[in-house]
C-alpha cells in the first residue's frame, strides 16, 4: 500500500503540524492556561465581593444599632419631658384649688373632668 517514502512525508506533514499548532498556541497563548487565569480570576472576584458583602451588611448593622440608640435616647427624654409637663399640671391644678379653698369657694371641675381634660 504505502510505501516508506510515504509514511515518511506522512509523518513530516504530522510533525509539521503540530509545530503550526504549537506556534499559533504560543502566539495566542494557551487555552487551557486562559481557562485556569479566568477561573482564579472568578474565585478572586468572588471573594471580593463576599468580602464587599460583608462590610456593607456590618455598616448597615452598625448604622441601625445607632440609630436605635438616638431613637431610644429621645424616647426617653419625651417621656421625661411628658412626666414634667403631667407634675407641673398637677402642682397648678393644685395650687389652684388651695388658692380656693383659701378664699372658702370651691372648684367646680372633677376628677373625671381633669381625666377628660388630659385625654383631648
Amino acid at each position: 500500500m504505502f510505501g516508506f517514502l510515504d509514511y515518511l512525508k506522512l509523518g513530516a506533514g504530522i510533525a509539521a503540524g503540530l509545530m503550526l499548532y504549537h506556534l499559533y498556541a504560543v502566539s495566542i497563548g494557551y487555552p487551557s492556561a486562559a481557562r485556569q487565569a479566568r477561573a482564579g480570576y472568578v474565585l478572586l472576584a468572588e471573594k471580593t465581593a463576599a468580602e464587599a458583602q460583608a462590610t456593607e451588611m456590618e455598616r448597615q448593622r452598625n448604622a441601625a444599632a445607632q440609630a436605635t440608640e438616638e431613637h431610644r435616647k429621645r424616647l426617653s427624654s419625651a417621656t421625661a419631658a411628658e412626666q414634667a409637663a403631667k407634675d407641673a399640671l398637677e402642682n397648678e391644678i393644685q395650687s389652684y384649688e388651695l388658692q380656693l379653698s383659701e378664699k372658702n369657694r370651691a372648684c367646680a371641675v372633677t376628677a373625671a373632668d381633669r381625666d377628660w381634660l388630659f385625654r383631648h
